[in-house]
């Protein structure tokens, strides 16, 4: 009673308790705890994956191998980023609200209100607006680069889509029974696309059939394959500049095309300039061995360079469309 008529006569108010007893600023450590605990947690998650931090931040993308693809995935990163800083300033927010704000035993009256804050309403009307602008830009402008025209200078590879394989021609090129380049898939031999790695290549694609999708994990896109796309209106070339470093990169279609659509893969053979100049001079000779032009595969055994010249693919295998191979027994 002292106490109470002491504190009253030094114009002081008692801390408001909670029905438990506990005083905002218990409550208080008690949330910055959690929150300790909370980052502390995320730290150890990350660190115990043994992910670098370049990994985390390309939340899952495959390391790119052209410059198309690492600005698509720096513009992703950014965009997750900002995502999620926007999530959690929302969520502690949410937090805030919710246990420091919540409506206590005794309340009568309701919390003061914002609807008519003028300052705080031009906040969220324009923060937003320029979040959603500055990604509209940046979209634009690596959508500018990876859907750009070629200037003509480029490789040119031809892209024929068909159940349930691919067909890559190089234009300009002739084998001696005087007809262009070209790789076919077969059930028994995954078609390689051997490609170099310091000029810029374009694709023209078209399919003999159904709608396919040309699909190379480290481009970090896909495109459609489309039958008669001019009729279809798709614009059916694309460019990349370059191919940053040699090695084989699986290709697969991503669009589902019939019963053997799984098998539809192939594999992307980069190899540095030279090399593949010498591969492309193999490919328009006469095979001694056979009689016929040089096949992909005895052309690349030919130049002898190791396993980047493997005659075969690397990094996937035939598929056997043999359904009793696929039984259980």
């Amino acid at each position: 009673m002292r106490r109470a008529v002491s504190i009253a006569q030094a114009g002081e108010v008692p801390a408001r308790q909670d029905e438990h007893g506990r005083g905002p600023r218990r409550r208080t450590r008690r949330v910055a705890r959690a929150l300790q605990l909370a980052v502390l947690g995320g730290v150890v998650a990350l660190f115990s994956t043994g992910c670098s931090v370049q990994d985390a931040i390309r939340f899952g993308w495959p390391v790119g191998v052209t410059p198309e693809a690492t600005m698509m995935r720096t513009l992703w990163t950014w965009s997750a980023i900002a995502a999620l800083a926007v999530g959690f300033l929302v969520w502690g927010a949410t937090a805030w609200a919710v246990a420091f704000h919540r409506r206590k035993a005794g309340d009568s009256e309701l919390p003061r209100q914002f609807q008519y804050n003028l300052p705080l309403e031009l906040v969220l009307t324009v923060l937003p607006l320029i979040i959603v602008a500055v990604l509209f830009y940046f979209t634009v402008v690596v959508q500018n680069v990876v859907d750009r025209e070629p200037t003509g200078n480029e490789l040119k590879i031809d892209v024929t889509a068909f159940q349930w394989n691919w067909e890559f021609q190089y234009p300009g090129t002739r084998n001696p029974a005087g007809q262009t380049v070209a790789t076919i898939g077969t059930t028994a031999e995954v078609p390689l696309l051997v490609l170099p790695t310091d000029r810029p290549i374009s694709f023209t694609q078209h399919s003999e059939d159904v709608i396919h999708s040309f699909w190379i994990p480290e481009f970090l896109f896909k495109r459609d394959v489309m039958p008669d796309p001019e009729k279809n209106d798709q614009k059916n070339v694309w460019v990349i500049d370059r191919i940053e470093r040699p090695g084989a990169f699986v290709g697969r279609c991503a669009e589902y095309c019939g019963s053997y659509h799984s098998m539809m893969n192939f594999e992307v053979r980069a190899l540095p300039g030279n090399l593949f100049d010498q591969y492309l001079q193999v490919r328009q000779t006469t095979n001694p061995a056979t009689g016929q032009p040089y096949s992909a595969a005895e052309a690349l055994s030919r130049l002898n360079c190791g396993e980047l010249c493997s005659p075969t693919a690397t990094t996937t295998r035939p598929f056997n469309p043999d359904p009793t191979v696929r039984l259980a027994f």
